[in-house]
């Protein structure tokens, strides 16, 4: 098989990215620290390791080698515009990006380790994936990967998580392999061809819930299950910001995507005062709302005479809220 005929795997896999053995980790810089970017360079302060290097502009990078805190062997540093900013198509240009740099500067490695963007800001879990695979796929197909590479792995360190996102990737890359002459492989090829092509480039373009609800990791699964495949279900992508402080950036953040969606769906279930802030901003910008909750008694005087669906139990709020959300999207043609 020459350089024009190479089949990539790519696959999901739980695990830490720190301890996780890749040849390279890539992880963006998002003209500030945030996540695992910053948990590395906190790393490489404590032994002395010169940061400055580590932020570059966007669509500039930084290889550098894990200096022994990270399983592994070097640790590739990819500029992109601020966070605020960086929404679907900026997750596919990054993953592009990636393969096309280390494609330059380091042609030898043979598996390359990523992380899932957006999903622990608030972007719609699936239409994230899609668009960072949709990346890779167009440097798969284009040769701009390097000339050794075998398998790119997303680290994932939710074990849910990491099963949803195997199974959307499951349906994107029925063989789990990206072929350079021929793209996708599998029986469900031009339906994951659709997708990818359009992934990022429209996503923006694509009437988006948001949903207001406690940030708490008991509720995951409401979210998940209850609610967000309701929402996609009825043909909008499923956006939310999970911050427990509603300050600086995070607020102004959480403001945008309300004023832009077309409704906004409100868990008001243990009564967050979260949650009834951004009810309070959908209704000053005149957006719709959807309540639901799992006990009335749990609601404040300020929305008792609102409509609200109750729900027993997960199934039961997708059941209901699906109902709701297919009228709505009936109504508007989507």
């Amino acid at each position: 098989m020459n350089q024009h005929e190479r089949a990539i795997t790519v696959k999901i896999d739980e695990g830490d990215a720190f301890n996780y053995r890749v040849d390279v980790l890539a992880v963006k810089y998002a003209q500030a620290y945030y996540g695992l970017d910053g948990a590395i360079v906190n790393r490489f302060q404590e032994v002395g390791f010169d940061i400055d290097s580590l932020q570059p502009r966007p669509g500039h990078f930084e290889l550098v080698g894990s200096h022994g805190q990270a399983m592994a062997e070097n640790i590739l540093f990819y500029g992109v515009v601020p966070l605020r900013n960086f929404r679907y198509q900026q997750i596919r240009e990054f993953s592009f990006g990636v393969l096309q740099a280390l494609g330059v500067i380091s042609p030898n490695i043979r598996h390359l380790g990523i992380t899932l963007h957006g999903a622990n800001y608030g972007l719609d879990e699936i239409e994230a994936l899609e668009a960072e695979i949709a990346g890779i796929v167009d440097a798969v197909v284009t040769h701009k990967i390097p000339e050794q590479l075998e398998q790119i792995t997303i680290i994932e360190r939710n074990k849910v998580r990491s099963r949803r996102l195997a199974k959307t990737l499951k349906e994107l890359l029925p063989s789990g392999r990206i072929n350079s002459t021929s793209g996708l492989g599998g029986g469900k090829q031009e339906e994951s061809e659709a997708r990818l092509r359009a992934a990022g480039y429209s996503s923006d373009s694509k009437p988006h819930i948001f949903v207001a609800m406690p940030f708490d990791e008991s509720m995951g699964d409401v979210y998940h299950y209850g609610i967000s495949g309701a929402v996609r279900s009825a043909g909008f992508l499923c956006e939310r910001v999970d911050e427990k402080a509603f300050t600086g950036e995070v607020l102004d953040r959480v403001k945008q995507r309300i004023k832009t969606s077309m409704l906004v769906v409100a868990d008001l279930s243990t009564a967050n005062p979260n949650v009834y802030l951004e009810v309070g901003y959908a209704w000053g910008c005149g957006i719709p709302t959807v309540f639901v909750v799992r006990d009335v008694s749990e609601l404040k005087f300020d929305v008792q005479g609102q409509r609200c669906l109750v729900y027993k139990s997960i199934k039961d709020l997708e059941k209901i809220l699906g109902k709701e959300l297919s009228e709505i999207s009936g109504d508007h043609g989507i």
